[in-house]
């Protein structure tokens, strides 16, 4: 079963099961899906649907971190929630060791022996690792390993 259909099962489950904040953030994913299939004029595959998940994950992150400075505990809670939702239709994250041994490979591969070559070892590496692991963290530990 495609990505999609299964969003959009869990949607119709969410409103029968009377799952508000469920239906909510399906709801609105189902949006963002439709507004980027809009703008590509084309059906989209599930690994173009997981980069849109992973910036809405990153979207949640972000306001955390801001909840979380003006002390809004409440609102903190709902995006962790949300944020539980949306990573359930992501496959497992990758540990910082995998992360390693696959930017290890790249480097290798590559032949990148300075921080100047990063952007080549995060251009060959970000498709492998796309919805597996977060950018920023792939971008430190390159930099730790490239220094």
């Amino acid at each position: 079963m495609e990505l999609v259909d299964h969003i959009v099962l869990d949607l119709k489950k969410s409103l029968k099961d009377q799952d508000k904040l469920r239906l909510s953030v399906l709801r609105g994913l189902k949006s963002a899906i439709k507004n980027k299939q809009v703008e590509l004029r084309e059906e989209l595959t599930d690994d173009q649907i997981r980069g849109i998940i992973s910036s809405e994950i990153k979207k949640r992150k972000e306001a955390i971190e801001k909840f979380g400075q003006g002390l809004r505990q409440d609102l903190v809670e709902k995006e962790e929630n949300e944020l539980r939702i949306l990573s359930s239709y992501l496959p497992p994250q990758l540990s910082t060791e995998e992360i390693k041994g696959i930017l290890t490979q790249a480097i290798e591969e590559i032949s990148a022996s300075s921080p100047k070559d990063l952007g080549k070892v995060m251009k060959s590496v970000m498709p492998k690792l796309a919805g597996r692991a977060d950018g920023r963290e792939v971008n430190r530990i390159a930099r730790e390993l490239l220094s």
